[in-house]
């Protein structure tokens, strides 16, 4: 149970990252550059939000969910990684910090 904790506390802070840096990346200058990361911060804040809720109800598709939010926790954290901005880097921190426990916990290995 403790895990289940770990695990949900870590997909609601990248959820709540991505949402922060899509909302902080709108207000950049060259908003044209910043499009990739704000459609990934947005696609990562709902997976993570969805594997959130398929845990929290302890389903049986829990793994299948965390390895696709897996996924697209790495994806995020790479576009955001490749920017400047402080809040990119938090949220890249926050992606591929999900991202681990994800796939721990899917059982599918770093």
């Amino acid at each position: 149970m403790a895990h289940d904790r770990e695990l949900l506390q870590k997909l609601a802070q990248c959820a709540a990252a991505c949402d922060m840096c899509a909302d902080a990346c709108l207000d950049e200058d060259d908003i044209k550059m910043m499009v990739k990361c704000i459609r990934l911060d947005r696609d990562c804040a709902k997976i993570c939000m969805l594997a959130h809720s398929y845990v929290a109800s302890h389903s049986a598709y829990s793994g299948t969910i965390l390895q696709q939010c897996a996924e697209i926790c790495r994806a995020c954290g790479e576009e955001c990684d490749k920017h400047q901005s402080d809040h990119c880097k938090e949220c890249a921190r926050a992606c591929f910090e999900c991202e681990q426990v994800c796939r721990s916990y899917a059982g599918v290995g770093a």
